[in-house]
């Protein structure tokens, strides 16, 4: 089952990154906690500048009160030749996410809009979503066990080790099922 909605109702809002949110993107992913997981810089925002008019990728800002405080990005490994992920369900949406201020990481943001965003994917008919954090953050593991994901595969792509999560009513069916 997907997990409740958050109950502080549209805490964080999302809306779609633009050229001028670029240099912000950027300061967040040289911060410590940001560029210890995430690629280089500048082939990132390169990489997130082509998002802003692709169909397979969404790039969005985090908003808290209406102040930028993270960046997330929601993508359809279906619509993409060989993506790694493409074995998921028909439907299945991806995100990545990164709280770009300091000072709001470790105080139950990163589960909190995790929990909130993937609402919004059910509600607009996404059967599942999944994550891939490094095996090793930890702390980002933690964030998507408490925004009700699971683990499901551990694997070498393109893009590194991952641990795939994933959270939607399937995996509570086939959990029933056992």
């Amino acid at each position: 089952m997907p997990p409740e909605r958050v109950k502080q109702e549209d805490r964080y809002q999302f809306r779609p990154v633009t050229e001028k949110d670029l240099p912000m993107i950027a300061g967040w992913l040289a911060e410590p906690h940001v560029a210890e997981w995430w690629g280089d810089p500048e082939k990132e925002i390169a990489d997130i500048r082509e998002h802003i008019d692709s169909i397979s990728v969404e790039p969005l800002i985090i908003e808290l009160d209406g102040r930028p405080i993270g960046y997330l990005q929601s993508y359809d490994p279906h619509l993409e030749d060989g993506h790694p992920y493409r074995d998921q369900p028909f439907g299945t949406l991806g995100i990545d996410l990164s709280i770009g201020r300091p000072e709001l990481v470790g105080c139950g943001h990163g589960s909190a809009i995790v929990r909130q965003f993937v609402q919004e994917l059910f509600e607009e008919g996404a059967p599942r979503v999944i994550i891939d954090p490094h095996p090793a953050n930890g702390r980002a593991i933690r964030a998507y066990e408490k925004a009700g994901f699971r683990a499901i595969d551990r694997r070498q792509s393109e893009y590194g080790d991952a641990l795939l999560m994933a959270v939607g009513a399937d995996l509570d069916d086939a959990e029933e099922g056992q």
